[in-house]
């Protein structure tokens, strides 16, 4: 049989076709062992950290009920707030909560998801999909002068509300960007890098005031507007501008951190001397700054220690915990000497607000997870503060997800990775 030989040929080169077919098709759809295909993360979920000398990490139980409970806590976290925007591609956090005047998004919000997805990579597999999908709604709602800040939020229809940005959003999210660069790399899809270079470059330019450096509240405050020299405490992110002025090269980043602390600590000894507390906005930077008064923006408190202002003691307990600055552990120091006192070292006695006092708000006699998960992380500096910490961390975790909105349950999702060990920096 002369053709054999042939047929013998033809049916093994099809034999081997179909092997590698079915190679390259495993590998796509999650491989012959049935796993989904995983893209590689060079920092996956939990990294257990070794954070600077003088933290200190909840220790009356294990790494590994930590990392449990903050698995736990994510997989409810993504379940309820990661929605499918209006484009094939896009996703963006729910703006949750009893005043939404009809939101369904802010780039707060977005921030907060997309440094929460990269983080959390390792223990989610499809963590880079949820992340390239919070990264095209942001993309797809720029803001008007700016196509690399975000428009501050969107209506139920993702329609933008106005196209203004809001900076805290913007640098959350600018964040993420380099997390993600050092998570998956920039040579495969999005160039998380350049993205967030660019973002850094349009912050410093639209979002910082040249003339004090302190923080904007937007991209809409000009030179010549009547807020250019008002700023929102809590927009203070030092961790942040470190890794914008290493992405960047920047030094106008040095001028950020080190103005804004001389700021802090003036209006801690000027304003709050025994609590050691901030008000939600300031006003008059660079002559006579003084707290806002009464609502200058958003409400009755915003002179006050408030819900905006509740995140400084995270902000800038962070850029001890992975940078070791001095000036964070000395400003939250009085912080965490007020709070242990006035509480009397019970995590029940939190209010929701502060007066720069230390007195309690009238009315706010409950509990906000977005006041009690800063406070926490702020006890991670002192080894003072450990029996103060391990029952705030019992304290905090106890609470179900469906009794808060997105607001204090984002928080308390970043503030649990910072206390299990498991926060890290780009540069890192």
């Amino acid at each position: 049989m002369p053709d054999g030989p042939k047929i013998v040929t033809s049916y093994l080169a099809m034999m081997i076709r179909n092997f590698l077919q079915m190679m390259l098709l495993g590998s796509f759809f999650g491989g012959i062992s049935g796993r989904p295909s995983v893209p590689p993360t060079a920092r996956p979920f939990p990294q257990h950290v070794a954070y600077k000398e003088g933290c200190i990490l909840p220790n009356h139980i294990s790494r590994q009920q930590m990392d449990d409970s903050v698995r736990s806590f994510y997989k409810a976290w993504k379940q309820r707030y990661i929605r499918k925007g209006c484009n094939i591609g896009e996703f963006y956090v729910w703006f949750e909560g009893p005043y939404t005047h009809n939101k369904q998004c802010v780039s707060e919000g977005q921030g907060y998801g997309m440094i929460i997805t990269a983080l959390m990579a390792g223990a989610d597999t499809t963590a880079r999909t949820t992340y390239n999908g919070l990264y095209h709604y942001y993309k797809n709602h720029p803001s008007k002068t700016d196509p690399y800040l975000m428009a501050w939020a969107q209506k139920k229809d993702c329609r933008n509300i106005d196209g203004s940005s809001a900076t805290d959003g913007d640098m959350d999210i600018a964040y993420s960007l380099l997390l993600a660069d050092a998570q998956w790399g920039s040579k495969d899809g999005i160039n998380y890098r350049e993205e967030g270079r660019r973002m850094v470059d349009a912050i410093l330019q639209k979002e910082i005031n040249k003339k004090t450096f302190s923080i904007l509240l937007s991209n809409s405050s000009e030179h010549d507007s009547k807020d250019y020299f008002d700023m929102r405490t809590s927009d203070f992110m030092p961790a942040h501008f470190r890794s914008f002025r290493s992405v960047s090269g920047d030094a106008d980043w040095n001028k950020v951190i080190d103005n804004n602390y001389t700021l802090f600590k003036y209006l801690q000894a000027a304003y709050s001397p025994d609590a050691g507390l901030f008000p939600d906005f300031i006003n008059k930077v660079g002559t006579q700054v003084k707290p806002a008064r009464p609502r200058y923006l958003e409400s009755r408190y915003d002179g006050a220690y408030n819900y905006n202002a509740c995140r400084i003691p995270w902000r800038i307990a962070t850029d001890f915990i992975v940078n070791g600055d001095p000036r964070s552990a000395d400003i939250v120091g009085k912080i965490n000497r007020w709070i242990r006192s006035t509480t009397k070292g019970n995590p029940d006695n939190i209010s929701a607000g502060y007066s720069l006092g230390g007195e309690d708000l009238k009315d706010r006699y409950y509990e906000a997870l977005c006041f009690i998960g800063p406070f926490a992380v702020a006890a991670m500096i002192g080894k003072d503060n450990q029996p103060w910490l391990n029952k705030l961390w019992d304290y905090m975790v106890n609470f179900r997800l469906t009794g808060f909105d997105y607001y204090d349950n984002s928080i308390k999702m970043i503030n649990m990775i910072i206390l299990s060990g498991n926060y890290w920096t780009p540069g890192s």
